[in-house]
């Protein structure tokens, strides 16, 4: 498993490993799913993969419903899949709660139990606003309240979600997956670099995301007809630029809203993999970091296998 916060270098690095230890990679993008979401969702090139076999990308289109439930359930069979033709299976990528739903025993809530509640909060939300369906949780779980932005409706919904559809438990005080035993001999490695270079990528990424036509991307998705409620189409980057073409925003405050809140993004994303004591961090900026992962691997998976 190869985790970190966007921008950081997992793709790159993922298929060198990849290369060398006989491997196949399972993207862990919550985004990459979605055909037609390319350029937004950074998703690897062809000629990028050097051969290297991707699993999990451009599954669904923007308007099919899919979960964490759905990853959970495709990426342990590729898992099982790709074990079984004796390879290795890499999971790379920054989706936290996509990635631990898969390696630890992680039960999900029946979809057609949370769905009514979704569209419940979802319609609140656009009649009263975001921050009143904050206010909600708040009442019901401060906890998990403090830890969530008023705006984040994806994770305010889930966390009123979760209570209504457990009989009144609260999602703060669901079990740490952290402390739980993976349920698989999971080597995890984390990749990480200092916070303002870290920034400086993510802004770079962006002005390249926009120079490569992510403006373009976006435009063609409306002109298929997608809506721009989807959940798809409100994913980071998406969102901001959809405003722009409804007239809500000029172009260079869509972009600085974008790397804004993608740098918010990655912050959310340190936090999360931080909680996890079993992952193993690498700098990337080492210059002999590869071999240093390499050396990790092969001394940790010969030791699992004994």
């Amino acid at each position: 498993m190869i985790i970190g916060p966007t921008a950081v270098g997992k793709t790159k690095i993922a298929v060198d490993l990849a290369l060398k230890m006989n491997g196949e990679i399972i993207s862990g993008d919550s985004m990459q799913v979605y055909r037609g979401m390319d350029i937004g969702t950074a998703k690897i090139k062809p000629e990028e993969t050097k051969g290297i076999v991707h699993h999990l990308i451009d599954i669904c289109n923007p308007d099919e419903p899919f979960s964490a439930a759905d990853f959970q359930k495709l990426a342990r069979e590729k898992i099982k899949e790709i074990s079984q033709k004796g390879k290795l299976p890499f999971l790379v990528g920054g989706t936290g709660f996509y990635i631990d739903a898969v390696l630890y025993p992680y039960q999900f809530t029946g979809q057609g139990d949370i769905l009514p509640y979704r569209r419940y909060y979802y319609s609140l939300a656009k009649q009263k606003g975001k921050e009143y369906v904050h206010q909600l949780l708040k009442k019901i779980d401060p906890q998990a309240a403090r830890k969530i932005h008023p705006h984040d409706l994806k994770r305010v919904s889930r966390a009123l979600e979760y209570y209504q559809a457990t009989n009144g438990k609260l999602i703060s005080e669901k079990k740490d997956t952290a402390k739980q035993k993976p349920l698989y001999h999971a080597v995890m490695l984390g990749l990480s670099m200092e916070r303002n270079l870290l920034y400086q990528n993510i802004e770079k990424r962006v002005d390249k995301m926009m120079a490569n036509g992510f403006l373009e991307e976006v435009a063609a998705l409306l002109k298929q007809g997608y809506s721009p409620k989807l959940t798809a189409l409100q994913g980071l980057g998406y969102r901001q630029l959809i405003q722009y073409y409804q007239g809500e925003i000029n172009l260079n405050t869509a972009i600085e809203l974008i790397k804004r809140d993608t740098r918010r993004f990655a912050k959310r994303q340190w936090t999360w993999f931080k909680r996890n004591k079993a992952i193993k961090w690498f700098d990337i900026k080492a210059p002999d970091v590869k071999t240093q992962i390499l050396a990790y691997l092969s001394r940790t998976l010969s030791l699992g296998a004994e």
